[in-house]
């Protein structure tokens, strides 16, 4: 199979991050978000919405959404509860990801590492603060108490919100505030298999 993603993007890390975990053999497909190849004719064939990361089974079904593709890598490992409550706390982190954390995290990333934090982006910049960090204080409240977001242990949902936590930095979100979180991105990263991000451009 072929993963279709930027290693730069958060998105595309959760699932680099989550092969590597579980130690499943796929091809890496670049592409070039700046670049605007997920526009390219080739690349709409695959997936309309002009996406990455894109998964492209060997049948040539193709699966598009970062976390949707997350669970079905997941599927049949523990990082997939099979009790129904575990496995809707794991999408409940998920949801919480795309709605309430990703939207102000990853974008000021976006502008400041990708952008150059331009000064007609600079006002949405400081305006994705605040959001970011309520985000992050709803995880932290949660680290307190679990080393891991779902009381059942590591799970995808601790891929889909480190994928981004762990360079919330680079978009002007320092972490000194968030002991626990610090911890559970110490606890990650000395996971077996466990695989950087590229250094950020």
């Amino acid at each position: 199979m072929k993963i279709h993603g930027d290693l730069m993007s958060g998105n595309c890390y959760k699932l680099k991050l989550l092969c590597n975990l579980l130690q499943i053999e796929h091809e890496w497909v670049h592409v070039d978000i700046m670049r605007e190849q997920t526009r390219t004719p080739s690349f709409l064939q695959l997936n309309p919405n002009a996406k990455v990361p894109l998964l492209e089974l060997d049948d040539g079904r193709t699966l598009s959404e970062s976390n949707a593709i997350l669970n079905y890598l997941a599927i049949g490992s523990d990082l997939l509860p099979q009790d129904s409550f575990a496995l809707a706390k794991v999408q409940q982190w998920q949801f919480f990801e795309q709605y309430s954390h990703e939207p102000y995290i990853a974008v000021a990333r976006f502008i400041a590492c990708y952008l150059g934090l331009p000064a007609e982006r600079r006002a949405e910049y400081h305006a994705k603060q605040p959001g970011g960090h309520r985000a992050l204080r709803v995880m932290e409240q949660q680290l307190e108490h679990t080393e891991y977001l779902v009381h059942s242990g590591f799970s995808v949902a601790d891929i889909s919100l480190y994928a981004y936590t762990h360079v919330a930095p680079d978009g002007g979100f320092e972490l000194t505030e968030y002991p626990a979180i610090r911890a559970w991105l110490d606890r990650v990263a000395a996971l077996p298999g466990y695989q950087p991000m590229p250094a950020s451009p």
